[in-house]
């Protein structure tokens, strides 16, 4: 299997699904001629034309109608929303129509539309480029939420993401896109809603969504010097999220520490440890500690964003304290 990078893996998924259903196309911001600011959509335009990938105005409010009333109608749109922060341009046209013009027709409308979008901090893009704001999506019933943190899982789930007949945001991180790994030449998908252990262990569970999965493992290695097995879990879908699997790990170690970059405060991570104490309170030997972001702004500074995102030393904090090293 080639090695193949984040990116290209997208670029690879997205190349294969429009050349297997004429009924896919993509809108959004720069993504035609020049290939996406990010690379994902290169060569599409010369393949597809502009009939099947169109640059759009800055225009957000007007992708995601596009996009909604185009999969109402038949066609399966891939949109891209360049920056995680501007969904609240578009919001109201994500929250009530995408995500309820399904129910509100009962059930007789398919939206089969996918938003890719990027977020994330550590790449000093400031505070209006560079949040994680998936929990808002993950809120609305209605809607599906994905994170891959590889590119074998980023290429399977987007190709999933496209054959499904219900709206599904895609969610990259910007670092992710040094991540390479050995990716599978032509289909193969990933199924949404299944969390996949990157790494086994047995005395403490660490799960991590997105590039958090890369500091977990950093976490994992410098535990392992101290005698420590942890197993790291990665959810991969958030919307509907696999928590048997993330309980079933921690019904093994009897510890966990869930970890994402988004603001702590109300983060996914509070719905895992939630869910994770309910359905496993008696194995348990300690509270589940959860590891995000400070409430404010991401700082545009490289020292004070540095200090702002959590990463492997918060992850081993929480683990020392768990493990009583």
């Amino acid at each position: 299997m080639p090695d193949t990078g984040y990116l290209e893996a997208i670029n690879q998924a997205l190349h294969e699904e429009m050349e297997r259903d004429k009924n896919v196309f993509m809108a959004g911001i720069d993504i035609a001629e020049r290939g996406d600011v990010f690379g994902a959509t290169q060569g599409i335009y010369s393949k597809y034309g502009k009939a099947r990938i169109m640059d759009t105005p800055i225009a957000e409010n007007g992708i995601i109608g596009l996009a909604i009333g185009s999969a109402a109608r038949g066609l399966r749109p891939v949109v891209t929303i360049m920056f995680m922060d501007f969904i609240g341009v578009c919001f109201d046209q994500i929250l009530n129509q995408m995500a309820k013009m399904k129910y509100m027709y009962g059930g007789k409308v398919k939206l089969p539309l996918v938003v890719l979008t990027n977020a994330g901090a550590g790449t000093s893009s400031a505070a209006q480029h560079s949040q994680s704001l998936e929990v808002l999506l993950c809120h609305i019933p209605g809607l599906k939420v994905v994170m891959p943190s590889s590119p074998y899982d980023a290429k399977g789930l987007l190709k999933a993401a496209i054959r499904e007949d219900n709206p599904v945001f895609f969610v990259q991180h910007k670092r992710l896109g040094r991540i390479r790994e050995e990716v599978p030449e032509g289909d193969y998908e990933v199924p949404i809603g299944k969390a996949k252990i990157v790494r086994e262990g047995k005395d403490i569970t660490i799960v991590a969504t997105s590039f958090m999965v890369h500091e977990a493992l950093a976490a994992a290695d410098r535990l392992k010097e101290r005698g420590i097995e942890a197993e790291v879990v990665d959810p991969r879908t958030l919307v509907p999220m696999d928590i048997d699997t993330l309980v079933e790990s921690v019904k093994k170690t009897h510890r966990v520490v869930v970890a994402h970059e988004a603001v702590r405060f109300c983060g996914i991570g509070a719905e895992i440890a939630s869910q994770i104490t309910e359905r496993a309170f008696d194995y348990l030997d300690g509270p589940p500690l959860r590891i995000g972001a400070p409430s404010s702004p991401v700082p545009y500074s490289p020292a004070l964003e540095k200090e702002w995102v959590p990463g492997v030393d918060e992850i081993m904090e929480a683990a020392n304290t768990l493990v009583g090293a």
